[in-house]
């Protein structure tokens, strides 16, 4: 093996993911070689350092402020429903796909061909379902936006 396919290596040897033996053959490797000696000794140090990192999490009274204004209310309900029209064309675009694969095939029985398409438009008819729903009730659930009382 060549110093590049031990680099491969040494990720999941800092993680601790290696089999017994990628770790003892590494190992053995890492014996004879400074340079990928040195790599293994940087990376282990910038995952160490990565691990003191602290995420500060805002106080309740920073997120109330922020969901007060109408822009991040409006902004987040927009991105849900973009994003909620994009997996709706997405996955009919993709039923209408397998519907018609499964209809062109001469080798598929009709029981099957009938089975198979019930199930696709069923479930894209259940998930447009639920995502209407989901935002139905986000609209009028009286608790949605009080969260203490």
């Amino acid at each position: 093996m060549s110093c590049e396919d031990y680099r491969q290596l040494i990720t999941g040897y800092v993680d601790d993911e290696l089999s017994v033996a990628d770790r003892e053959r590494l190992e053995s490797h890492l014996r004879a070689c400074d340079a990928c000696r040195r790599e293994l000794d940087e990376l282990a140090a910038f995952k160490e350092h990565l691990t003191m990192i602290k995420f500060k999490e805002p106080s309740d009274a920073e997120l109330e402020r922020y969901w007060s204004r109408i822009y991040n209310r409006l902004e987040r309900g927009l991105g849900w429903i973009l994003f909620s029209l994009g997996a709706i064309v997405v996955l009919c675009w993709a039923a209408f796909e397998a519907i018609e694969e499964v209809i062109k095939d001469p080798g598929i029985s009709l029981v099957l061909k009938v089975g198979v398409v019930s199930l696709i438009v069923g479930g894209v008819v259940l998930f447009v379902s639920i995502v209407r729903e989901r935002l139905t009730i986000r609209k009028t659930d009286k608790y949605s936006r009080e969260v203490e009382r």
